[in-house]
């Protein structure tokens, strides 16, 4: 048997854990007169540290009566309490038995007030459904007398139930006990697996409840179902402490996979993350900001994932993409996990199409399968169902089913949740699992897997062949384009800043965003880093997207700065509060109250983008110029007004220093598609971009900090001012540039990133430093000539891509992980940019 350190160590990482004990003779020690038998302090206060923990409950089920309980705990902050061992739930208990049982109750207490005048010592509790008689104090051959009369008496009346304790005879009206107390609790509360905690007789009847991953432990000496036993309370109060440790490090995610230690699969409809031990824990169907249907990344494992292992868990897996696709190979020893997501014929692009997630078990050897699917991040019972060939996901408006021929299975109920356990051994032919969102055929697929396999590899690796990759880092580079591309909606065109939400950019803080949607900002960069690689289709499709965005907005200057990925604007910010966050870190949102935020910054990068798609050739049409035209439009409208800029701090609007610079880039690169396309100069236009440089350069820049400050008249730094420079609204040779490149470096930069800003925001903790700043930084080394400082910083910040050369958002430089949603694509946006311009100048 497991020793009893061990077994608290997995039980506490259960997803969703009820802790249950008795009262006397574990939280307070047995005494004469039970009126003063008071809880062990530290039991108390650990048990209230839990019950505050996510999915964690805590209950105490004890023979006292519910109001009698309630006074012994004092403040339950939380805790479950149970009285009259297992009788009473609640307070109205008392006025909810019928009226027969009352009166059996009372003819009991007669019963025993008549045996409780023949001697001293004896002592009578009175609870709602029953009768205690009590003998702890009375004399041996009196006690025992007394037992023999009442057992003999009222104890074999009809209706009456008998409860044995120490030194106690409890006769009940109402057929209940402690097991099945913690059964109704258990199925309440959606308990996966239970820890209980008693002394006595009475106890053993929730002993005998548990089963699975469950844990009893019994106090002090006696026969016990219980698997594991400590000697007193005092124990107990020790347990409890280390109880209340284990579980605390599970809610901050002590055992938390590295987020840039996930990879990726994307069919350009949705976007699923996977562990380096091939477990899924992050799925959203059918797009990429529907509810998640597997959550463990957010949520733990009661919110859902999908892994697929050896049966000997200790052998370590090793895991890389094919060089030219999104396809993913997870290796241990002899075994091979091969998954992708099929992109065969033209799925990507339909509007009403599925997602097929493969996954292909290769090598010899026993394999275990854990599907365990949520709904709605796991806040929604999940049933699943076993029919020939597979699994049937029941409860969801669209089918959901998991081909998988040959996989015995069996059904685990977790909670509410079903979870579906299976092995299969391979050996020579491989076994195929198919996860099929949008049908319910279980039905062999037409085309066999290997024609599958190979449509989908040429499906990323055929657009990759037709980039210009420059000799810089160029696996990285190549790397980051095809997770730009995944991150790319193939029906819409819309393009998403993040495949996740609420990963942290302060671990256990509050700074947890839902980037799940398509920014114009974030969807121009992305697709101008794709520009500048040789792709325009993403370009063309983004720019699609936003003038049906367009066509049902009031005005240009009214655009949000973000949209669903289908053009749509979001709805209100919501949080998940049955989530326990990744590493603790809590609230889980959905939504983006950016949405309603002005951000003038964001009509730069549309135009920029468009300016791109001048200088390669591609294909402008009159469409295109009237979208310049009204980006135009809405600066000259709003470009005075102070906004929330870029960085969404939610505060105050202010006049901010990027922002302005943005919105100078607007008219700039306006005036320049001007020139190419129509062979004309607006001269209104070039007066309101020198009006707005001029605007910058008086307001922006602050002479005592020797740089482009935050917002106009602070002394605050900030990294998307350098901008001022690589964007060409001043000269980058300009000492004003150069010094702000400098206070820059010497404030925000630590080793290898570069801090959005270190201003108050708002917002308590404190975050990582920003990729994309670093990006921008290096940029700006380049721009001032300082190429090996560029060089340096650069090979660096390559060094923070995880194993599979995905980045994410930020990178914290104490604990050396990355934070923030996963993968960004500023992140990767900025790597090719800036392997690009480091090429250009070599």
């Amino acid at each position: 048997m497991m020793d009893l350190s061990d077994q608290l160590e997995q039980i506490t990482r259960q997803p969703t854990l009820l802790i249950a004990c008795d009262y006397d003779g574990t939280l307070a020690p047995i005494v004469s007169n039970p009126s003063d038998a008071r809880a062990d302090r530290e039991s108390l206060v650990a048990l209230r540290a839990l019950a505050h923990l996510p999915s964690t409950h805590v209950a105490v089920i004890s023979g006292r009566s519910l109001s009698d309980l309630s006074e012994m705990m004092g403040e339950t902050d939380g805790i479950h309490l149970v009285g009259s061992h297992g009788s009473e739930f609640d307070v109205g208990f008392a006025q909810e038995i019928s009226k027969e049982a009352k009166e059996l109750r009372d003819r009991v207490l007669e019963e025993l007030e008549r045996v409780a005048e023949t001697g001293d010592g004896f002592g009578i509790e009175t609870k709602p459904a029953s009768i205690a008689f009590h003998y702890r104090n009375a004399n041996e051959v009196k006690a025992q007398e007394a037992v023999r009369t009442i057992e003999s008496g009222c104890a074999a009346w009809d209706g009456v139930h008998v409860k044995r304790g120490k030194m106690v005879i409890e006769l009940g009206v109402v057929n209940t006990n402690k097991g099945k107390a913690l059964e109704t609790l258990r199925k309440r509360l959606g308990a996966s697996a239970c820890l209980f905690m008693g002394d006595d007789v009475t106890d053993e009847d929730a002993f005998a409840m548990l089963t699975g991953p469950d844990v009893g432990i019994k106090v002090g000496p006696g026969a016990s179902a219980a698997s594991y036993r400590v000697g007193d309370t005092h124990d107990i109060a020790k347990l409890l402490a280390r109880v209340t440790q284990l579980r605390q490090e599970w809610a901050a995610g002590a055992d938390a996979t590295p987020i840039e230690e996930h990879a990726m699969l994307s069919d350009q409809r949705t976007v699923a993350l996977m562990t380096s031990a091939a477990r899924i824990t992050w799925l959203c169907a059918p797009r990429a900001d529907s509810p998640a249907i597997f959550a463990e990344l957010v949520g733990g494992p009661s919110a859902g994932f999908f892994s697929i292992g050896p049966s000997d868990s200790a052998l370590e897996a090793g895991q890389r993409y094919m060089r030219e696709a999104n396809t993913l190979e997870t290796k241990w020893g002899g075994l091979t996990v091969t998954d992708y997501m099929d992109c065969s014929g033209a799925r990507p692009t339909q509007r009403a199409g599925r997602t097929d997630l493969v996954r292909v078990i290769s090598g010899t050897g026993k394999v275990r399968i854990e599907f365990a699917p949520r709904l709605d991040f796991g806040r929604v019972a999940t049933q699943i169902a076993i029919r020939d060939d597979g699994l049937v996901v029941e409860g969801l408006p669209d089918p959901v089913v998991l081909r998988a021929p040959g996989v015995t299975w069996e059904i685990v109920k977790h909670g509410v949740h079903e979870t579906a356990v299976g092995e299969i051994e391979v050996f020579g032919k491989p076994a195929v699992l198919e996860l099929r969102f949008g049908t319910g055929d279980l039905s062999e697929a037409k085309l066999s897997e290997s024609e599958r396999r190979s449509q989908t590899t040429k499906f990323w690796s055929k657009w990759l062949a037709g980039l210009s990759v420059p000799e810089v880092m160029p696996d990285l580079v190549r790397r980051s384009a095809l997770a730009l591309r995944g991150l790319v909606h193939g029906p819409t065109g819309g393009v998403l800043a993040a495949a996740t939400t609420s990963l942290p950019e302060d671990p256990g803080g509050v700074r947890n965003w839902d980037y799940r949607y398509c920014w114009l900002r974030d969807g121009a960069i992305t697709c101008e880093a794709l520009v500048r690689l040789g792709s325009n289709a993403e370009a063309i499709r983004f720019l699609d997207w936003l003038l049906g965005v367009l066509d049902k907005t009031a005005a240009p200057e009214r655009l949000a700065p973000v949209y669903t990925i289908t053009g749509h604007e979001l709805g209100p910010e919501a949080e998940l509060a049955e989530l326990p966050g990744y590493m603790g870190s809590r609230p889980v949102r959905v939504g983006n109250g950016a949405s309603t935020q002005l951000q003038l910054d964001v009509f730069g990068p549309v135009v920029e983008l468009i300016w791109r798609l001048v200088e390669s050739g591609a294909p402008v049409t009159f469409e295109h110029w009237q979208l310049v035209e009204q980006m135009v439009q809405a600066v000259e409208r709003r470009w005075m007004e102070p906004d929330h800029g870029i960085w969404e701090v939610r505060v105050e609007r202010r006049h901010w220093v990027h922002s302005k610079i943005m919105c100078w880039v607007t008219i700039d690169r306006a005036i320049k598609i001007g020139q190419s396309y129509l062979g004309k100069t607006r001269n209104d236009w070039q007066e309101l971009a020198d009006t707005i440089r001029d605007d910058v350069l008086a307001h922006g820049y602050n002479q005592e900090a020797r740089a482009f400050t935050a917002w106009y008249g602070s002394d605050e730094l900030d990294a998307s001012v350098l901008l001022v420079g690589t964007m060409g609204l001043i000269d980058p040779e300009d000492e004003r540039f150069v010094s702000t490149v400098d206070r820059i470096e010497a404030e925000l930069l630590e080793g290898p990133t570069v801090y959005r800003y270190k201003y108050n925001d708002g917002l308590p903790g404190h975050e990582g430093g920003f990729n994309f700043c670093t990006n921008w930084l290096i940029d700006s080394y380049i721009a001032v000539g300082r190429e090996r400082d560029a060089w340096a910083l650069f090979n660096e910040f390559a060094t923070l891509a995880g194993p599979t050369g995905l980045i994410p958002e930020e990178y914290d430089t104490k604990s050396g992980r990355g934070l923030g949603n996963h993968p960004q694509a500023y992140s990767h946006a900025g790597f090719i940019m800036n392997a690009l311009n480091l090429a250009a100048c070599s």
